[in-house]
């Protein structure tokens, strides 16, 4: 192999590699993004799920009595 060709797919690699640090950057933001907006979810959820359990009369929520 020629210096040439071996400079040339070098060059190529640590493209692909500056390409793939990117894109795991931008991958890592998303999942940090998620995981925040399903934070937030979890909470909505149990504030509705509490004033709902206030409101049913016992037997209504899986109760005797």
């Amino acid at each position: 192999m020629e210096c040439q060709e071996y400079d040339e797919i070098i060059r190529n690699l640590m493209r692909i590699a500056a390409h793939q640090e990117s894109i795991n950057q931008d991958q890592h933001t998303l999942i940090e993004r998620l995981t925040a907006a399903i934070e937030r979810l979890d909470v909505t959820q149990a504030r509705i799920e509490a004033r709902q359990a206030r409101r049913l009369p016992p037997g209504a929520r899986g109760q005797e009595g």
